[in-house]
C-alpha cells in the first residue's frame, strides 16, 4: 500500500508526482497527438509529473467543448489571452495554425509560463527569433513538436553516429513526399486548409514537411552552412474558402534543394505534394567513410544499415527491427518483436520533457533549435528567388 508519498509499481518504485497543469491551443489533428500523448506518457514512463489536462483552447466553443469532453479537459476557453493569463495553468501548447505561434508563444512566456509550440515555430526566423528571445529571457522550459526526433529507428542512427561508427560523413539526403493538393479543384484557406494560404502558413512545403527533414538533418549531421534551392507553385490560383474569391497561391507546392554542412558533407533535399501515390514518404540516408544507415517512415520500426569493416563474404545491408529492450524507448512498450507507431513519438517527447524539467535540464529540440532550422528555411526560400547559393546564419 502507498505509504510517505511512494506507491509501488508492478516492477519498480515511482515516486508521487507533482501535477503540471495544462493549456492547449487548437482543437485539431496535432492537438490530438499532444493530448494523447499527455495521457500516456505517465502510465508508460516513470515522469515526475502528471499533466493535468486543464484547458483547452479554440475559437468555436462548441468544438473545443466536445474536444474537452473527448479527452478530458476540465475547462474550455474561447481567447487564447484569457487561457495564458489564468494563474492554475503551468504549460501553454501551441497546435493552433502557424500565423498564431508568435503571439501566443510570446505572451505566455511573459507571463511566466513553459511553452511547447508545433513545428514550424514561426511563419519565418523573425518570428521565431523574437520567440526564442521572449523564452530565453523568461527562462522558461520550452520546446518543438519536431516528434520524429523520438523514432526509435532514428534515435539508434543517431547514437551510432555520435559513437563515431560512420567515420567521416560524405552525404546526406532527405525526402518527404506528398500527394493531397493535386487538384487544381481544391480551394485554398480557411480552417482544413490554411496550408495553402500564404499569409497563414509562411510558406508551403519547405516550412510544412522540409522543416522536418532540416531539423532531423541538423540533429543528426550538424549545421548547414549554405544552400541552392529551387521551388514552384504548380496550381497558381485556388478558390479562397473564406473569400470565394479565386485569388493567387503564394506557396510552393514543391521545394528542392543541395546544402553543404560544416563538417564537408554534401546533401539534397526534397519535398513536394504532388508525387502521386505518396501519403508521407519521409526518408533519409547517411553515407559515411565506414558505414551508411538509412530510414522510411513507412516502415519506421526499422534501420537499414551497412558496415563496410563486416566481413566481405557476410557484408551487406542490414534491417535492424527496433523492438528489443535495448532499442532506445522500446523497453517502456510491448515485449520484443512487437511494434509501436506514430502517436508513440509524441508520448516518447512528452516523456523526454518531464523528465528534464524534472532535473531542471534543457530538452531539444529546443526553441533555439527550431530557430536554427527557420534559418535553413529561410535561406531555401531565398535561393529560390536570388537563384544563388546562400549562407545560413549561425
Amino acid at each position: 500500500m502507498p505509504t510517505d508519498g511512494i506507491e509501488l509499481g508492478e516492477s519498480h518504485i515511482v515516486m508521487a508526482r507533482k501535477n503540471l497543469n495544462i493549456g492547449l491551443v487548437g482543437y485539431g489533428f496535432m492537438a490530438r497527438t499532444h493530448s494523447n500523448a499527455y495521457l500516456q506518457a505517465p502510465r508508460f514512463f516513470d515522469v515526475p509529473y502528471q499533466p493535468i489536462l486543464k484547458a483547452v483552447c479554440g475559437r468555436n466553443a462548441d468544438r473545443a467543448k466536445g474536444f474537452a469532453e473527448t479527452w478530458g479537459y476540465q475547462s474550455v476557453e474561447t481567447d487564447w489571452r484569457t487561457l495564458v493569463q489564468r494563474r492554475d495553468i503551468d504549460l501553454i501548447d501551441i497546435a493552433s495554425p502557424n500565423d498564431t505561434h508568435a503571439e501566443i508563444a510570446i505572451a505566455a512566456a511573459k507571463a511566466g509560463k513553459m511553452v511547447l509550440c508545433e513545428k514550424p515555430l514561426g511563419r519565418t526566423a523573425a518570428e521565431a527569433s523574437a520567440m526564442t528571445d521572449a523564452v530565453e529571457a523568461a527562462n522558461v522550459p520550452n520546446m518543438v513538436w519536431y516528434n520524429y526526433r523520438r523514432v526509435p529507428a532514428v534515435v539508434l542512427l543517431k547514437q551510432l553516429l555520435d559513437e563515431g561508427r560512420f567515420g567521416r560523413i560524405f552525404h546526406y539526403r532527405s525526402k518527404f513526399l506528398q500527394d493531397w493538393t493535386i487538384s487544381k479543384d481544391l480551394p485554398q484557406g480557411g480552417e482544413g486548409l490554411w496550408r495553402l494560404d500564404l499569409s497563414v502558413a509562411g510558406s508551403g512545403v519547405t516550412g510544412d514537411l522540409l522543416a522536418h527533414n532540416i531539423d532531423m538533418a541538423l540533429w543528426l549531421n550538424g549545421p548547414i552552412t549554405e544552400v541552392t534551392a529551387m521551388t514552384e507553385t504548380f496550381v497558381k490560383e485556388r478558390k479562397h474558402t473564406l473569400t470565394g474569391n479565386v485569388e493567387p497561391v503564394g506557396i510552393d507546392d514543391a521545394s528542392a534543394f543541395l546544402c553543404r554542412f560544416a563538417n564537408g558533407s554534401l546533401a539534397t533535399f526534397e519535398a513536394t505534394r504532388y508525387a502521386r501515390g505518396h501519403k508521407a514518404l519521409f526518408t533519409l540516408e547517411v553515407n559515411g567513410e565506414h558505414a551508411s544507415a538509412g530510414w522510411d517512415l513507412h516502415d519506421l520500426h526499422r534501420l537499414q544499415y551497412f558496415d563496410h569493416r563486416d566481413e566481405s563474404r557476410l557484408r551487406g545491408w542490414k534491417s535492424v527491427h527496433i523492438t528489443d529492450s535495448d532499442h532506445p524507448y522500446m523497453k517502456h512498450w510491448w515485449v520484443p518483436g512487437l511494434q509501436i507507431g506514430y502517436e508513440h513519438t509524441f508520448i516518447h517527447q512528452i516523456a523526454d520533457f518531464l523528465q528534464a524539467i524534472g532535473k531542471n535540464e534543457k530538452i531539444s529540440p529546443s526553441f533555439a533549435d527550431g530557430l536554427a532550422t527557420e534559418y535553413v528555411t529561410d535561406a531555401v526560400l531565398k535561393s529560390a528567388k536570388t537563384k544563388q547559393w546562400e549562407k545560413v546564419l549561425a
